[in-house]
C-alpha cells in the first residue's frame, strides 16, 4: 500500500541523521570506553545503509508501484530549478525521462547482473530490480536543496554520491550478491547507458 511510503523512505534515510546523533552525544562527555561500546555496534548496523528495507521492497510485489512513487518524487525535485527555466512543461518532461530511465536502467540491471555477471545463487527479474533501484533513488528528495545558491552544487554531488552508494547497496540485495564489487560493475554501466539515454532523450524532446 502507498502509506507504507513515507516509512520506507525514512528507513532508508535515517542512518546518516542517527549516526550524526551518536557523534555529537559522544562529543559531549561520554566515557571511551562508553563510546567505543555503543559505536561499533550502531555503525555496524549503518554501514547496512538500509539493507532490511532493500530485502523487504525487493520481495514485496505490492511495492512497485510505490518504487515508481519515488522516482517521480525524485525527479520533481531535481526539476525545481526547471521551472525557472522551462516552467511546468520542462518539469513534466524531467519527470516523464526518469521514469524511462528508471524502467530502462533496471532492465539494464537485470540483463547484466543476471546473464553477465550472476553468481551461483543469483536470480531476480526486471520486477525486483525496479523496486530496488527505485528505493535506492529516495535520497535524491534532497536534490530539491540544489536551487541553494553557492551550495547547490555541492549538495548536488554529495546527494549523488549517496544515490550512488545506495543504488549499489539495492542492486547487491536484489541480485542475492556476496561480492560487491559485481554490484559496482553492474551499476556503473547501466549509470553510464543510462546518461546516455537521458541526454538522448532530452535533445530528442527538445528539438
Amino acid at each position: 500500500a502507498m502509506f507504507r511510503l513515507p516509512c520506507r523512505l525514512a528507513l532508508l534515510l535515517e542512518g546518516i541523521h542517527l549516526s550524526r546523533r551518536h557523534r555529537r552525544r559522544v562529543k559531549r562527555g561520554a566515557s571511551a570506553r562508553r563510546s567505543i561500546r555503543t559505536t561499533q555496534p550502531l555503525l555496524a548496523e549503518r554501514r547496512q545503509l538500509g539493507v532490511p528495507t532493500f530485502e523487504e521492497v525487493e520481495a514485496d510485489t505490492g511495492a512497485t508501484a510505490q518504487a515508481l512513487g519515488v522516482v517521480v518524487i525524485v525527479a520533481i525535485a531535481s526539476g525545481i530549478g526547471a521551472l525557472a527555466v522551462g516552467g511546468v512543461s520542462l518539469l513534466i518532461m524531467t519527470v516523464l525521462i526518469s521514469i524511462l530511465g528508471w524502467a530502462v536502467w533496471a532492465g539494464l540491471v537485470w540483463l547484466i547482473g543476471t546473464k553477465l555477471l550472476p553468481e551461483a545463487q543469483t536470480r531476480s527479474d526486471w520486477s525486483e530490480i525496479a523496486r530496488t533501484t527505485g528505493f535506492a533513488q529516495s535520497p535524491g528528495v534532497l536534490l530539491v536543496l540544489t536551487a541553494i545558491p553557492f551550495l547547490g552544487g555541492l549538495i548536488g554531488l554529495v546527494v549523488s554520491i549517496w544515490m550512488l552508494v545506495a543504488m549499489i547497496i539495492g542492486v547487491r540485495q536484489a541480485l542475492d550478491y556476496t561480492q560487491t564489487w559485481r554490484a559496482v560493475v553492474v551499476v556503473l554501466i547501466g549509470f553510464v547507458v543510462n546518461i546516455v539515454l537521458h541526454a538522448l532523450l532530452g535533445l530528442g524532446m527538445a528539438s
